[in-house]
């Protein structure tokens, strides 16, 4: 039965993308059930949590177009995805590059549905130093950011360090 036990590998990502994506829009609807676009509220001397809508990409890339974009990002969201999905499939049984990527889909899922169902995708992280604030983001772009530092993480780890290894025989670099 290698088809079950190929699942039963594929399995704990699968799950892991849905619990990404599913976290992501249940935070993003109990803030779109509380707050008013733009509205905010101080929770630290750093931090608040905001209403915000960005129709572009990340720090707002194109957010200023007429409207395309919405679909080239959503377009370009699952495309990625698909291709990642396939990369988790043939390394389903390795851990920390389908981790990775899996939270990567998750994000890219939960980004995706803001984009069919708000016209944007909602944000409402906001941090900041004084009067600086970094672009407010959301738990599927949290997602997104440790998936790729773990993808790079795993990749740097698969590869040994060449410049540092020693010949054993003779005890030079």
């Amino acid at each position: 039965m290698p088809e079950r036990s190929a699942f039963r590998a594929m399995a704990p990502w699968l799950a892991l993308i849905v619990l990404v994506a599913a976290f992501d829009q249940i935070t993003k609807d109990l803030i779109l059930a509380r707050f008013a676009r733009g509205e905010h509220i101080e929770v630290t001397s750093f931090f608040d949590l905001v209403l915000a809508f960005n129709p572009g990409a990340a720090f707002s890339f194109l957010a200023g177009q007429p409207g395309w974009q919405r679909w080239f990002f959503a377009t370009l969201s699952i495309a990625v995805s698909v291709w990642l999905l396939v990369l988790i499939w043939q390394q389903r049984r390795e851990r920390l590059l389908p981790a990775a990527l899996s939270l990567i889909v998750g994000g890219a899922i939960g980004n995706v549905i803001d984009r069919f169902a708000h016209g944007a995708v909602v944000d409402f992280l906001s941090f900041h130093a004084g009067q600086y604030y970094w672009p407010a983001f959301n738990l599927a772009d949290s997602a997104i950011t440790l998936g790729v530092c773990l993808m790079l993480i795993a990749q740097f780890k698969g590869k040994p360090n060449k410049a540092k290894s020693i010949d054993n025989r003779t005890g030079i670099m």
